[in-house]
């Protein structure tokens, strides 16, 4: 089934909509449900066609909805797993990856060299003498530019990689769609298939930021920070404007 249909948003009954649960029982709701039912047009299914649609919440994992759809006459059940993005304001930034460097060395092979950077860039090294910004830790400007070098063209070598996984994921639950819920003066919401949102987000330059971060597209890679110092503090995250996806 071909899934590159789009919607530019709509309104939603008031009130109800706090989080994934709040999804999951639209759908489940979905012969009354006129949300529920532009949804499963986007993903191209025929109303008249659909036999039952069960939906539940799913922890840990890319997707945070898994939506079965039984089609009449067909023994097969469709799947389709869904990334939820709540936001309430008209642009912010929202977390879509975070993990130990551990982790992402493991996942994308990050070399040596790349992967010490990275260390000093999160403070699980000390920044390497005292002119630095922080005590804590090195920004990538404060690398010299042979070393800014390495880490931006090994970023460029696996831009796709890295993109796909941070907002796709791997896996049984790895996210088909976003759906994006804004609550400003009016709710509204943005289905749109994980293949846009990938190369919207990613389109563009690796580049470091005006602050000393990485900037992949429109994507920011950043020090994890705060938790009160705790070891945490130095994991790597990726951060996105969810809003944006109304625009795509």
């Amino acid at each position: 089934m071909s899934k590159h249909s789009s919607e530019k948003g709509s309104l939603i009954a008031v009130g109800g909509f706090q989080n994934e649960k709040d999804v999951c029982n639209k759908f489940n709701n979905w012969e009354s449900d006129e949300d529920a039912q532009k949804w499963l047009n986007i993903m191209e299914y025929k109303l008249d066609e659909i036999e039952y649609v069960k939906a539940s919440v799913l922890h840990g994992y890319k997707a945070d909805i898994n939506v079965q759809i039984q089609i009449k006459l067909k023994s097969a059940i469709d799947t389709e797993n869904i990334q939820v993005k709540l936001v309430s304001s008209s642009k912010g930034f929202n977390q879509i990856d975070k993990r130990s460097l551990a982790s992402y060395r493991e996942m994308w092979n990050i070399p040596d060299d790349v992967y010490t950077l990275l260390q000093y860039f999160t403070g699980e090294l000390p920044p390497r003498n005292s002119s630095t910004k922080s005590n804590k830790r090195m920004f990538v400007n404060e690398f010299s530019l042979c070393e800014q070098s390495v880490l931006l063209d090994w970023i460029k070598k696996n831009k796709s990689l890295i993109t796909s996984d941070i907002i796709r994921g791997r896996g049984r639950f790895s996210a088909e769609w976003v759906l994006v819920v804004r609550k400003t003066a009016n709710t509204e919401w943005a289905l749109k298939n994980i293949n846009q949102v990938i190369q919207h987000y990613s389109f563009g330059d690796v580049r470091i930021s005006p602050r000393g971060s990485i900037l992949i597209g429109k994507i920011t890679m950043q020090r994890k920070g705060g938790d009160g110092g705790r070891e945490t503090a130095k994991m790597l995250q990726f951060k996105i404007d969810p809003s944006e996806i109304f625009n795509i």
